[in-house]
């Protein structure tokens, strides 16, 4: 009982399915659940623009209004793009979706496989940007960073195994701290700018920003937005967990994506202003003088006193935290591939919190892999986001472009215009990042969703097969039933044997006890106790006794005599049913589990890998529990030189 309550402690109580309607979110639950990664870029998506134009020195800077400019307006457009897919499909319109259903299977695998790698690294890049900013406030950390991502990774699973509504609320404290303080410092900022004639003092000053190394190129401007592009992933994340909203559903979810986006841009535009006003560039972020673009700018708007300090903390936390978007569209996407089979079954069953468990799991793991093979760092991350969500975006806004094609409601032509548009622009801005960024990493990015739609291809034929291969539609066939032949390993006479033997007798009147002699006399005492525990007691009764057969062993082993046994019967038997009982000795503590062989594991195995449909192999458990506290009142253990039992054969 203590266990089980620390359990409920830790993962909640279990809900039934009755309370699923109790775990749906309103506006302001949603917008940190599915927010979280679009709002969090703010803290690494002009950052990841400024270090691109690091070679520029200051003049990188003034680049980096025309840039954000840019990436606003794909925004906008991306924006209305998705509120008319949430419309259209109120139950999820995720880009899975809607491509499977607009433009074929294996372009929805497309999408699918896209939007799970940027699910993956949304959650590396938010915990490695989160522990970047704590690095900036407190330096000593850094030797530490992957020790930290890993520890938040662990936590952030925790919570959400915990269900969407708890998620919700752990979540909206931080969120709305975090924007609360970025709207502060931007509003501050822009006053005292204004004030000052469009030159501020800076409160504390940044680091003075190096001479430039490289001229101006399109080719440079290219990569910085295509780095920048980094701050709209997280985007479509509403469209994809619609349902998890309450009703009314898609009018929610449509509030939700207005006040995210309308966040999300006054955020970018305030820290590409205020970079420009006070000379603020990016930092090497393997220096070990690195200072995050938001710590410094912070700092000079604010100074290095109590706000710093508190909205550093909410940074680090909501940064940390934005993975958590990841956590809710993961495993919905999962389930839904999963559903038309092309990922495994246990991706869309809900575990106990009304959660899918197993794309909890998938993601954490995954995830772990990759912070700790690029040890925690964002920068080496960076290369690698943006193609999956723009890949998305791109092929969602083709497929509602289908939709309109195929479906000509009221007013249909200026929403296929709409999405015409939306599709354009993320799919130019698709080829623009991959190409910026091919020889960064980008190039990983393809080989992993090329990988992940060829493993789905094969589970999607192998679940074909299975189907196809079982699928019978003829009636029972009652006439022709018979009891099978049942073949029980046993030694030595014990507890273990008569329990398996019983059952044995109990489904068949023919069975077969194979012994195996590994040493020398052992048959004859084996041969005794089987005349007088088990022969003469069965025709007393007036039943069949079972027939004990010898098996030799020179080299003293057991399991492949009694399975080279059992498969030469079958041979000779080829149209007859045969059981093998398996007798089994069952611990209640796994410590236990090391003093006993696991030949029964081994048996059942290779038994299982011969793959004959005429053999049945079933357990007969024994088990301890209960039966310990006689242990003291027993006479010591005797030695034995017939101790091959079945329970030998098994467990001993």
């Amino acid at each position: 009982m203590p266990r089980m309550k620390l359990f409920d402690v830790l993962f909640g109580r279990p809900l039934a399915t009755l309370d699923e309607r109790a775990e749906k979110i309103g506006v302001s639950a949603g917008i940190p659940i599915f927010g979280l990664d679009a709002l969090s870029s703010a803290g690494y998506g002009p950052e990841a623009a400024l270090t691109i134009l690091l070679p520029l020195g200051a003049a990188g800077v003034v680049r980096m209004l025309p840039i954000t400019g840019a990436i606003l307006v794909l925004m906008g457009i991306v924006f209305f793009s998705y509120k008319q897919t949430i419309s259209t499909y109120p139950n999820g319109g995720g880009s899975y979706t809607v491509a499977s259903e607009n433009l074929g299977a294996h372009t929805g695998l497309l999408a699918g496989a896209a939007l799970m790698i940027d699910y993956v690294l949304t959650v590396a890049v938010g915990i490695s940007a989160g522990v970047g900013a704590l690095v900036s406030a407190v330096p000593n950390l850094q030797p530490h960073t992957l020790l930290i991502c890993l520890g938040i990774l662990f936590l952030l699973t925790l919570i959400n195994l915990r269900g969407a509504r708890e998620t919700g609320v752990v979540f909206m404290v931080p969120t709305y701290f975090f924007v609360g303080s970025l709207l502060v410092m931007i509003f501050v900022g822009i006053f005292k700018t204004v004030v000052s004639g469009g030159h501020p003092v800076a409160v504390s000053a940044p680091p003075a920003m190096a001479a430039a190394t490289e001229a101006l190129t399109v080719w440079l401007l290219l990569k910085a937005f295509a780095s920048g592009c980094t701050a709209m992933t997280g985007v479509e994340a509403v469209s994809n967990g619609v349902r998890a909203f309450r009703e009314p559903r898609a009018k929610n979810a449509e509030r939700t994506l207005t006040v995210i986006i309308a966040l999300l841009a006054i955020l970018l535009a305030g820290v590409a202003y205020l970079s420009f006003a006070y000379k603020i560039g990016a930092t090497d972020p393997t220096s070990p003088h690195y200072q995050s673009v938001l710590s410094m700018l912070i700092a000079a708007v604010m100074g290095r006193g109590v706000f710093y300090y508190v909205a550093m903390a909410s940074i680090l936390v909501v940064l940390s935290l934005s993975a958590n978007t990841a956590y809710a569209d993961f495993p919905r996407l999962c389930h839904a591939i999963s559903v038309d089979r092309y990922l495994p079954f246990s991706f869309s069953l809900r575990g106990r919190r009304l959660v899918y468990t197993w794309g909890i799991y998938t993601l954490t793991g995954l995830a772990a892999g990759l912070l700790i093979i690029f040890g925690g760092v964002t920068d080496r991350l960076i290369p690698l986001y943006a193609i999956g969500a723009f890949t998305a975006f791109t092929l969602s806004q083709a497929g509602m472009v289908q939709h309109w094609r195929k479906n000509r409601d009221r007013g249909w032509k200026p929403k296929l215009f709409l999405n015409g548009l939306g599709a354009v622009a993320t799919g130019i801005t698709t080829l623009v990042v991959l190409v910026a960024k091919f020889t960064s990493g980008a190039w990983v990015t393809l080989l992993l969703v090329g990988g992940i739609i060829l493993v789905m291809i094969l589970v999607h034929r192998h679940y074909a097969y299975v189907h196809t291969a079982t699928r019978d539609c003829a009636p029972l066939d009652c006439k022709n039933i018979e009891k099978p032949a049942v073949i029980v390993p046993v030694g030595g006479w014990s507890t273990i044997t008569a329990n398996a033997i019983e059952f044995a007798m109990s489904i068949s009147d023919e069975v077969y006890a194979l012994h195996v002699k590994t040493e020398e006399g052992e048959s004859s005492a084996a041969e005794e106790q089987w005349r007088q525990f088990v022969t003469e007691p069965a025709k007393a009764a007036g039943g069949n006794p079972p027939q004990l057969i010898t098996l030799e062993s020179p080299y003293r082993v057991v399991v492949k005599p009694v399975l080279e046994y059992i498969t030469e019967y079958q041979r000779k038997n080829p149209q007859r049913r045969v059981a093998v009982v398996l007798p089994e000795l069952v611990e209640t503590h796994w410590f236990y589990y090391a003093l006993h062989n696991q030949r029964v594991a081994a048996l059942k195995a290779l038994l299982y890998l011969r793959g004959n449909h005429h053999i049945a192999v079933i357990n007969v458990p024994w088990y301890l529990e209960g039966k310990r506290h006689r242990l003291n009142s027993e006479p010591p253990i005797e030695k034995s030189d017939s101790h091959t039992t079945v329970a030998s054969v098994v467990k001993d």
